[in-house]
């Protein structure tokens, strides 16, 4: 018998439910997303109501999200059916892309291709003026969640934010070394579990949990 029930912590242990945005014109549309604000569309509206839905068993405390407001309202669906408070994080923002903000990835692929194939091949090492590093969004993430376990030690918790800030923050978390950012796969919508123990660190529970959604949706670029 399988038994369905709240994530149950104590003082060793804290849980991170850890939420890709629902989806957006930007991810319909195939656009590089960055810090451009798009809101959810209808899909990703539905499906940010069908995470809230799903994590309610585990009875998180608290949301942290980033600013941008695909993800607040995300965070806000959830905050509607947890009934918790939501903090927005600046840690959490997505990565800042610069020119490519905004644009089709099919002209990003025309007028930078050679950036284009460090993109395709290995994001960790793309180098543009104005765009910031995965190395850097990986340490702000990192740094940002460490201050959040301090301050809500032995709670259980929810990160809303982005695909280029969650996948350097799992591999940080776990140790994955580089390339990992096409290893790690996170759908809209998606959610997964970290749990931390001060005896063995991180410890990963459930990796782009989906099947709470009515629609499968994915996205590989």
């Amino acid at each position: 018998m399988v038994v369905v029930g709240m994530i149950k912590n104590n003082s060793d242990r804290t849980s991170i439910i850890i939420i890709r945005h629902g989806e957006c014109k930007g991810n319909k549309e195939g656009l590089f997303r960055g810090r451009s604000d798009f809101p959810l569309n209808e899909t990703g509206v539905r499906q940010a109501k069908e995470v809230a839905r799903a994590i309610k068993i585990m009875h998180p405390t608290i949301i942290f999200t980033s600013p941008l407001k695909r993800a607040m309202q995300t965070a806000e669906a959830i905050r509607q059916e947890c009934n918790i408070e939501i903090e927005e994080r600046e840690g959490l923002n997505n990565i800042m892309l610069g020119p490519w903000e905004g644009q089709p990835k099919d002209y990003i692929a025309q007028k930078y291709p050679e950036q284009w194939k460090v993109w395709l091949n290995e994001p960790e090492k793309l180098d543009i003026p104005g765009v910031e590093s995965l190395d850097e969004v990986q340490e702000r993430a990192k740094s940002d969640l460490e201050n959040i376990i301090e301050q809500h030690w032995g709670e259980t918790f929810v990160i809303v934010s982005h695909r280029a800030v969650l996948k350097p923050l799992v591999a940080s978390c776990l140790g994955i070394k580089k390339p990992y950012f096409w290893r790690i796969h996170l759908d809209t919508a998606s959610y997964s579990i970290l749990h931390y123990q001060k005896r063995v660190g991180y410890i990963l529970v459930q990796l782009n949990q989906n099947k709470h959604l009515s629609e499968f949706i994915t996205e590989w670029q």
